[in-house]
C-alpha cells in the first residue's frame, strides 16, 4: 500500500483529518485538485466572507463615531483595497496549512482524485495520471453554490459566493435570492457599504433553520437598516441585460412584482461535489448526491469514509466537517472516538446583528415532547452592550422543566458568534440551568447576558 490514509480534498474536513492522522503516526496523502490548500471555506467561503463582514463593521463604527466623541475628516470606501487585504489573510492561512502538512508529515498530492474501488484512487495531476493505493480513504470533496436551473453565474451581473468576493466596485443596488446564512451575511455587508439590498426567500421567514424568535428579530433589524425583505416569495423570472438584472417575483398572496438591480447574488444552498469522483466504482450509497455514512463516517464501501459537506443529513458547516474528520480518523486509527452529537453543533451567522444557536429551538423541543421553560434576556440590559452601542437583540434559553436540562440556546446581538461557545460547552458537559446561574461571570462583559438568560428561566434575572 502507498498510504495508510488517502484523503480527497483539503478543506476544513480534509486538512484537519490529515493532520490528526499524521499526529497518530499514519502515512497520509491529501489529493487536492485546486492550486492551493484549504478548500472553499478558506478561499471563497467562511474566511474571506468574515473578513468583509469585519470591514463592514468597522465602517459602521466610523459612520457613527461622533456619537462616541471621535471626529474624522470623512470616510471613503475602497473595495479593491479590502479585496487585497482579504487575500493576504487567505494566502497566509493557506500557507499555514502547507506548513502544518510538513510538520505532521502529510504529503500534498496535486491533482483530481477519482475512486477506482478496492482501495485504489486515480490521480489526474500535472504530470499525468497515476494510481495510488491506501488502506483507508476519506472523501472530503466539499460543496459548491447551488444554482437556479437555467441561470449561470458571471463576474458582472449574476454572482455566487465566489464572484461576489472579486468585485472591485460597490453596486448601487443588489438582489439576494436566499435568506439563509450566506444571503443574510452578504446582504449585511453591502447594506453597510451603502448598497440598496433586496432579499427574496421562498420560506415564510429569514434564517429559517433558527428559532422563530431569532428570525423575527433579524427580520426587524434588517428592515430598520433599510434592507427590503420579501419572504414567502418566489422569483419567477431572471433576465440578465447589458447593464443590470431584471427580476419578476410573486409574493405569498399572489401579487406579482418586478425589480431591476445591478447585481444579483444566488444564495440558495450548497450542492455536494460528488460527481465524477468514482462513486459508481464502489458500493457507496448516495441520495441527491449526498453520501450515506454511519456514526463513524463510514460509507457502504469497506474502508472508505466521507466527511463534510458531502455527507447526507448533516449541517454543511466548516466546523462540522472538521469534527467529522476527527471522528473518521479516530475510528480508522482504532482510537474509539465518540460519535458526533449533531444537536450540539453550533450555528453562527455573522451578519449584523450576529445570530448564533445550539440545540433545539423552542418549537422543536415541544415537538419532541419536552415540557419546556424559556428564559430570555435583552442586550439592552447588558452594560458591555451599551458600551459597544449595540442595544438590540437577546439571549434565549430553552430548558426541560423537570430537571433543568439545557435543550437549546439562541442568540441575536453583539458578538454572539463568540458567546455561543459557552452555551455549547455547557450542553456538552451536561450542565443544568442551576450550574449556569451559579457560574460567576466577569463584569462588564457580554457573557453576563448569557447568565442572565439562565436566571430568567427561573424569573430571577437581576438586570431585566
Amino acid at each position: 500500500m502507498d498510504y495508510d490514509v488517502l484523503i480527497i480534498g483539503s478543506g476544513p474536513g480534509g486538512y484537519v483529518a490529515a493532520i490528526r492522522a499524521g499526529q497518530y503516526g499514519l502515512k497520509v496523502g491529501v489529493i487536492e485538485k485546486d492550486p492551493h490548500l484549504g478548500g472553499t471555506c478558506l478561499h471563497v467561503g467562511c474566511v474571506p466572507t468574515k473578513a468583509y463582514l469585519h470591514y463592514a463593521e468597522l465602517y459602521d463604527h466610523f459612520k457613527h463615531s461622533q456619537d462616541f466623541g471621535i471626529s474624522h475628516g470623512g470616510l471613503k470606501l475602497d473595495l479593491a483595497k479590502m479585496r487585497e487585504e482579504k487575500q493576504k489573510i487567505v494566502d497566509k492561512h493557506a500557507g499555514g496549512v502547507g506548513m502544518l502538512f510538513k510538520k505532521n508529515k502529510v504529503e500534498h498530492i496535486p491533482g483530481y482524485g477519482k475512486l477506482l474501488g478496492g482501495g485504489k484512487v486515480e490521480v489526474d495531476g500535472p504530470k499525468g495520471k497515476k494510481t495510488l493505493t491506501a488502506k483507508k480513504i476519506i472523501i472530503a470533496t466539499g460543496s459548491r453554490a447551488r444554482l437556479i436551473p437555467g441561470i449561470e453565474p458571471d463576474p458582472e451581473r449574476i454572482l455566487t459566493n465566489i464572484e461576489i468576493l472579486d468585485m472591485t466596485r460597490i453596486p448601487k443596488t443588489m438582489g439576494v435570492i436566499g435568506a439563509g446564512a450566506v444571503g443574510m451575511e452578504f446582504a449585511s455587508v453591502f447594506n453597510s457599504f451603502g448598497t440598496k439590498v433586496t432579499v427574496f426567500e421562498m420560506l415564510p421567514r429569514v434564517l429559517p433553520v433558527e428559532d422563530e424568535d431569532l428570525s423575527k428579530e433579524a427580520h426587524k433589524a434588517f428592515k430598520q437598516k433599510g434592507v427590503d425583505i420579501h419572504v414567502d416569495t418566489k422569483v419567477d423570472k431572471i433576465e440578465k441585460t447589458a447593464k443590470n438584472v431584471k427580476l419578476e417575483f410573486t409574493s405569498g398572496d399572489g401579487k406579482k412584482s418586478k425589480l431591476t438591480v445591478e447585481k444579483l447574488l444566488i444564495a440558495v444552498g450548497r450542492a455536494p461535489n460528488t460527481e465524477n469522483i468514482g462513486l459508481e466504482n464502489t458500493k457507496i450509497k448516495s441520495e441527491r448526491g449526498f453520501i450515506q455514512t454511519d456514526e463513524y463516517m463510514r460509507t457502504a464501501e469497506p474502508d472508505v469514509y466521507a466527511i463534510g459537506d458531502v455527507v447526507l443529513g448533516t449541517p454543511q458547516l466548516a466546523h462540522t466537517g472538521s469534527a467529522e474528520g476527527l471522528v473518521a480518523v479516530g475510528h480508522l486509527a482504532g482510537k474509539n472516538p465518540e460519535p458526533i452529537n449533531y444537536q450540539l453543533n453550533p450555528n453562527a451567522t455573522y451578519c449584523e446583528p450576529q445570530v448564533a444557536s445550539v440545540g433545539l429551538t423552542e418549537k422543536a423541543a415541544k415537538e419532541k415532547g419536552h415540557k419546556v421553560k424559556v428564559g430570555k434576556f435583552p442586550f439592552a440590559g447588558n452594560s458591555k452592550a451599551s458600551i459597544l452601542g449595540a442595544h438590540g437583540g437577546f439571549v434565549k434559553v430553552v430548558v426541560d422543566e423537570k430537571y433543568g436540562e439545557i435543550l437549546g440556546v439562541h442568540m441575536i446581538g453583539p458578538l454572539v458568534t463568540e458567546l455561543i461557545a459557552e452555551a455549547t460547552a455547557a450542553m456538552q458537559a451536561e450542565a443544568t440551568v442551576e450550574t449556569m446561574m451559579n457560574t460567576i461571570h466577569a463584569h462588564p462583559t457580554l457573557p453576563e447576558a448569557v447568565q442572565e438568560a439562565f436566571n430568567a428561566v427561573e424569573k430571577l434575572q437581576i438586570n431585566g
